[in-house]
Parts: structure tokens; sequence; C-alpha cells
């Protein structure tokens, strides 16, 4: 900075910002914007051409268990708030773990030997990390374990092709999987995360637990930019079809629907490509074995039932659907082979030629299910419809009946939750940080522009997300930031991070890497990994877009001080060597920043190491470049929460009360790279703790409680476990007699109007 009382200025202007408003707070999740992703429905030759149609191509292809090899449907994970509530057949070993036990099935706490496969979960299975004192960690570990709750999936097996009418199942080469079986009885293969909820998952940046649903969609793959191999066919003449590379930012759930369907473990055979899917699905009747219901709030009019009689399937195909939809570029050349005799789009197991429309299908069904999931918002909580303070535009809790004694519980609590920092991570509308388009869209200045109900209008700008700025606390600025800079582990040491992710210490840092993995090509998943190689001017090691964009300045704790004579080993100054931050592309990165609240001087320049400096700290001062990224997980959205048990990135605790007792406690595990914050939490009080749990069921939207438009849904046919338990199961499945047979949970095909009954919590499936 041009002088050290510049520094200490922006730094006391900041930190009395933070002093008052501590962070992001609840804020209505009402009227905010969808992330746009440019050319997708806008311009002179959009991607998307009727975007109904592409919502009804989404739903009934997210629906739809024919999409699987063995009946998985993507809402076979996702049919319960958007959550997956099953408890049999539901532990993982732990595959994510680098350490043995990753590979084999532990002792529960209920006092079974071994859960293993075909296991039903009982409430005395959770927390599956316990201590004898759930509220201190000095009481000794009563149980822990690196099993995983999780999401039963697919039988796997060798792809060799499928039927394009009837047949859901997927001809291939199954077996007996070695870890998933009871003696020797193939069961369906369980995956290695819990299944978070697909509702308001439009907002986040990235999506799966270690962002690797990159936020560039590249219409083949989950891994934006950085596949080599990535892209889709375009039709420029009748004779002609060009591979294009696309880029569609804010896309990430499209690039997350590229993966399970795919994936061995959660709805594919092995070896089965996108083409080979298309070639299953588009002639088909979209939902042809799975009843829907002619109130259907995206499906009713394509429905073929009527009132008090349901009937299976739409009546359209998913090939006339993809034709309503999408560009005809995209799909309309008539050709499958060149005039060489070769494949243009590739052939599939047996030979025959794929057509451009099987070739793209990839990007039909990434960008329909992105559509789709883009309605699934829940806006209509009670935290949404509270009249709000005219001022700080905090919930007040008035305007919904509720008694004084409940409000007064409600303001309490309402205070807890910032004294205790949950909101520095579980901020802003969507109740996570991992927002960042949004979040740094409300904060920036937009004349004009308010969201929130209409008797509770908020303005964009810098307090749209708390008064005096309190957003930059947490690193939120109005420019996209993709990385920051925190206090981690017990020590307070800074460290880059993911803005969005953070470490609680949930696990063992060993059990499961997190962010701290890499992509299909070896590449690092983390983003502030690829910040530190930015800085020593490693261009050829940045993957993702913005990475080379990330602003000192938007760091929460800052990364250098232009301070002469000054040595601080966490810190750049100025004997190092600093540069002036936008330098290195010609743009100071000075304007609209988190860390200068008040716009005291908009002078104020902000500096990084030279690259001479940051290699040099790389070899003597490594803590400068310190990043935090094992271990280190996509912070979820609280919305619904009482709903979307089991809880954290493993499924390790079933209700909300043992969550608490896990923050109570400060965490599971003490690690370097764990937010600091956690260990400052002080929930020991059951008053608190019971207020906190009634503000977490204001986040609850009643119409996801009773699965009411946008939230109903076709019937699903879900695969719960097998016939027997985990000591015997029964063999004898059609698709190969070594495997065992499987029970099913059926959910019904809800309207529009939604259930009389309302969806319980998880624990409420549990036995004690």
């Amino acid at each position: 900075m041009k002088s050290r009382g510049r520094l200490l200025l922006g730094g006391l202007l900041l930190a009395a910002a933070q002093a008052h408003a501590h962070g992001p707070q609840l804020m209505p999740l009402v009227n905010v914007p969808i992330p746009p992703v440019p050319g997708l429905l806008d311009g002179t030759d959009p991607i998307v051409v009727n975007q109904q149609k592409a919502i009804q191509l989404g739903k009934a292809l997210f629906w739809d268990a024919n999409v699987g090899s063995d009946g998985m449907a993507c809402g076979s994970c996702h049919f319960h708030a958007g959550a997956d509530r099953r408890t049999k057949n539901q532990l993982n070993p732990g595959a994510k773990s680098s350490n043995p036990t990753g590979q084999t099935f532990d002792a529960l706490a209920s006092g079974a030997s071994s859960g293993g496969p075909n296991y039903t979960l009982t409430l005395a299975d959770f927390p599956r990390f316990d201590y004898n004192d759930p509220f201190s960690k000095a009481s000794g570990i009563k149980h822990s374990t690196d099993d995983v709750v999780a999401s039963s999936g697919t039988f796997s097996g060798q792809f060799n092709g499928s039927s394009r009418f009837i047949d859901p199942n997927d001809d291939c080469g199954r077996s007996t999987d070695p870890v998933f079986h009871v003696g020797g009885t193939g069961t369906r293969r369980v995956e290695p995360r819990n299944a978070p909820t697909v509702i308001n998952a439009i907002f986040n940046y990235r999506n799966f637990w270690d962002g690797r649903a990159n936020n560039v969609f590249n219409g083949s793959s989950p891994w934006g930019d950085r596949d080599p191999n990535a892209g889709v066919w375009v039709k420029t003449n009748a004779r002609t079809v060009n591979k294009v590379r696309l880029h569609l930012t804010n896309a990430s759930l499209a690039s997350l629907a590229t993966g399970p369907a795919l994936s061995d473990t959660e709805m594919s055979c092995r070896q089965r490509k996108w083409p080979d899917i298309g070639r299953k699905l588009l002639s088909r009747q979209p939902l042809q074995n799975q009843k829907v219901h002619n109130e259907d709030s995206v499906l009713g009019g394509l429905s073929l039932s009527t009132p008090g009689n349901l009937q299976n399937g739409l009546n359209t195909t998913y090939k006339q659907l993809v034709m309503q939809a999408f560009n005809p570029k995209y799909w309309a050349y008539a050709g499958t082979a060149s005039n060489g005799g070769g494949a243009v789009f590739g052939k599939s197991p047996s030979g025959v030629p794929y057509s451009q429309m099987e070739a793209n299908f990839s990007m039909f069904f990434g960008l329909a299910l992105q559509l789709y999931e883009a309605t699934l918002v829940s806006d209509q909580a009670p935290v949404d419809l509270t009249q709000r303070d005219p001022l700080t535009h905090s919930p007040t809790w008035q305007g919904l009946g509720y008694s004084q004694a409940k409000i007064n519980t409600l303001l309490a609590a309402q205070i807890s939750f910032v004294a205790n920092h949950c909101n520095i991570c579980h901020g802003g509308p969507t109740l996570s940080v991992a927002a960042l388009a949004l979040n740094s869209a409300l904060v920036t200045p937009t004349p004009g522009a308010t969201f929130g109900p209409s008797y509770a209008q908020i303005p964009y700008g810098p307090h749209a997300l708390g008064e005096k700025a309190g957003a930059a606390y947490s690193g939120i600025g109005p420019v996209i930031s993709v990385v920051t800079r925190d206090n981690m582990g017990s020590d307070g040491a800074p460290k880059l991070v993911d803005l969005g992710f953070a470490n609680t210490g949930v696990a063992d840092p060993s059990s499961d890497p997190g962010v701290g993995g890499v992509d299909d090509f070896g590449h690092p998943l983390s983003f502030a990994d690829q910040y530190v190689q930015y800085l020593l001017g490693n261009n050829a090691s940045l993957f993702d877009p913005g990475v080379n964009a990330v602003r000192v300045c938007d760091f929460i704790v800052p990364l250098s001080l232009d301070f002469p004579n000054y040595f601080d080993p966490q810190t750049f100054s100025t004997d190092d060597g600093l540069e002036i931050d936008g330098s290195r592309e010609g743009s100071l990165r000075n304007q609209g920043c988190a860390n200068r609240t008040y716009e005291a001087d908009v002078n104020l320049v902000w500096f990084i190491p030279t690259v001479a400096a940051a290699n040099t700290a790389l070899a003597a001062a490594p803590e400068r470049l310190a990043v935090a990224k094992q271990a280190v997980f996509k912070i979820p959205s609280l919305r619904n929460i009482e709903l979307t048990g089991p809880y954290m990135h493993n499924g390790s605790m079933a209700t909300l009360s043992q969550v608490l007792e896990f923050y109570g406690r400060r965490g599971n595990v003490d690690n370097p790279l764990k937010n600091f914050l956690v260990d400052s939490i002080a929930l020991d009080s059951q008053a608190t703790r019971d207020g906190l749990i009634e503000l977490f069921k204001t986040f609850t939207d009643e119409r996801v409680r009773y699965e009411r438009a946008p939230f109903d849904h076709p019937e699903v046919t879900v695969p719960n476990g097998h016939p027997g338990d985990n000591q015997n199961a029964t063999a004898g499945n059609p698709l190969n007699a070594t495997l065992a047979t499987d029970d099913y949970l059926v959910i019904p095909a809800v309207g529009a109007s939604g259930s009389a009954q309302p969806l319980p919590s998880f624990d409420t499936f549990l036995t004690p």
C-alpha cells in the first residue's frame, strides 16, 4: 500500500465493521437472481431455444430410472427434500481414505461387530464419531469409524450394450463385487460420500463436496476447461459437423450431471459412454415405467394420467423433447459416418456409429437437468417471510403468527448463531458462502435493484448481506473471489483456502482429501493450490478461470503488507519484493474491495509478492504460501436442514442435536487446517442448543416438507437394500444369479398440490 497509515486506517475501518456486523446475516432468498449462464438462453443463436421444454426434459431425465444401468435414477439418491433418507445398505468402508481401514468395514457404535453391506442402520449407530462426554474431547473417544453413511447405487459390471426401447437394464458383465457382498452374494455398491440436497444447489459456484463439478460446463464432463478432449458437435451445413469446445459459466449443475450417470458406483456399468445413454433413451417414452401425476407442475401437460388414474410415462419421446428444446445445429445432422467410412461421432460396443444427437447427449442431459434444478429454489421458509428490521434487515420473526415466547426464543437463537460465528460460513440468502456468484451480485451497488419480499425489500450494495458491510468478514465482495486467506488451525496461522470451503474437524484428515484431491488428469481441485502457482509465475499450472483474477484486497487476512523494515514469518512485506496486484495483467485490482468497507481511500493500492519473492518463500518461508485443502469440503446450505439428514460429508450424524454436540466440543479432530472459529464456539447450554434447533426449523420451506410445486415429482422405485441382512442376503437377481435380489422403496408420484403427509426427519426412519 502507499503508506502504513493507509493500511492501518483500512484495517481499523474493517475491524469496526466486523465488530458490528460480524459477517453475512440471515437473509431472504426471495427474488434473488439465478446466476446467469451467458449463451445458454440469450443472444441470437442460443443453445436452448425453448426453456420450458428443456425443463420438462430435465425433470423427466432426473427422475427416470432408465437412465441408470440397473434402475438408478438421479432422483434415487435425491428423493427426500433433495437428499437420501434410506437406512439399509447405505455404508461405504471409507473408500476415500488413505488408510487401510478404508477398505474394510468397522464395528458399530450400536455393538454390532460389523455393519457392512446390507446392514440396516439404527439410531444407536450415530454419531459415527463419539466421545464419552459429547461436549468434551478430553473425555476420550467412545467410538470412531471412517465408514461413511452414503447412498446405495449400482451393481456395476462391464457395459456391453442396452436396448433402445423396452429393457430398463443394460447388458453388462456383472459379478460379485470384492467389497460389497454378503458371504459371496453381491450387493449394490455404495457411494463414498453422503448425498447432499439438490434443492438450492443452483447457487453453488461449484458442486459435489470436493468442488469437482466445475463452474464451467464443457458439454462433455464435470471438468470444465481442464478436460482437453471436451467438446460438442455442431452442424455447420448439410454435410459438415465440427467439434467445438463449450465454455458455459455458472453451469456447475450441468457439470455435475455428467458425473453420476457414468459412475460405476452410482448409476452405471463400467465404460458406458454418454452416446450409449443417448442411444438407450432417445427413442423411448420418458418415464415409461413410472407413474406421472396428471397435476405434475412441469410434466402434467405431457402425462397420460387422469384424475384418480395415474399412468406410466409421457405422451412424447426424449428425441422429440430434445428437438423442441435445443438449437437444431446440435442435433439436426443426418449422417453418422464420413465419406471415408470412418465414424464421425464414434461407435457403440456393437460397432454401430453414433448419431450427432447421441454424441451430444451429455450436453442435452447436463443443461436440461440444470434448468430443471434451477426451479428447485426454496424461498418460502419462515426466514424468508418474516418481517425485517428496516435498518439492519435482520429477521424480527413478526408477521408469522408466532407467540411472543417463540419470537423471543428465535431472537436469542439468532444472536447465538452470530456470536458463535455460524453465519461466517452459513450466512446470506442460501445460508452458505459457497454461493459465490449470488453473494457477489447482491453486494454490488446496483441502482434500483432489491431482493426480499415486497414488504421487506433489501437494496443491493455493500450492506445487502448485513449492516456495515458485514459480508466482507467472509471474504465476499462485488467481484467473485474463488480464493481467500483466513486463519486456520489451533495456532490461528493464516492460509489460502477456496472460498466457500472449510475444514471443521469432522474426521481424521486422512479419511478423505476433500478439495485436496485431484481431477482425472492429476490436477489439483483446489483453487488455492492453483493461486500459489500463479504467485510463483507458473501460469501453465492454472486450470480454472478466475484463479488468475483473485484479488488480495478481498482476502480476510492480508497476504502482503507494504511495510519497509518489517518482518512477519507469515506475511510478505516491502523488503521481500512486492508488486501491485493486477500489474501482471495491466489493471489495478483495487476497486470495490471486500477489505475496504467504507471506500475511505479510493487510491489505496494492494500488493502481491513478486515472482522472485514467492519462489524464495517457497523454499525459505513456505508458511507464507500455506494452503488449507486437505479434508476441506464445500460448505452446505442450512436450508431445509431438519429434513436432509444424515449430516456432514460422511453422513456421520443423524440429528441436529448431534450436529450441535459436534460443534459444542469444537469438532471431532483437531488439525492444522481446521477453521479456527470452530474452537471459539460455546454451546454448553441446553437452552442455547434448543433455541438454535428452533431457528434451524425456520429454514424449512413448507412446500419442500409437503412436496408441493416445484418440489413435486413422478413416481420413483428406489433400490433399498436386499432381502435379509448383513449376515445373509438372498441371491438370484435376474441380472446375475450371484447377485442379491433387490428390495425396493416406492416413492409415489406427487402433483403440484403436494402430499397430505409431511416429510419426516432422517432419524425417524432409524430404529432405536
